[in-house]
């Protein structure tokens, strides 16, 4: 099950990995195109993304401190590569 905002490494594929839903503790991030046909595989996708969705809404409705805005995160500083040749 998709626990959104529990932790940072869980990631949901829906249809293989034509949708992603990648978890983090201060955001979720939904990334690709899936395409609903109507047929069950459609609603299988369909039903798997409403469950993340809802998963995510019931998270941020549970929270009574919720801020108004999560201040944004510095970019991880680039480190240092070894050159490999």
């Amino acid at each position: 099950m998709f626990n959104a905002y529990s932790n940072d490494v869980d990631v949901l594929n829906i249809q293989g990995d034509a949708l992603t839903v990648t978890n983090g503790t201060t955001r979720v991030a939904i990334s690709g195109s899936l395409e609903l046909t109507k047929d069950r595989r459609g609603l299988k996708a369909a039903l798997a993304l409403k469950q993340a969705v809802d998963n995510v809404v019931a998270a941020l409705q549970a929270q009574a401190d919720l801020p108004e805005r999560i201040k944004d995160e510095p970019d991880a500083k680039p480190g240092v590569v070894d050159n490999p040749f």
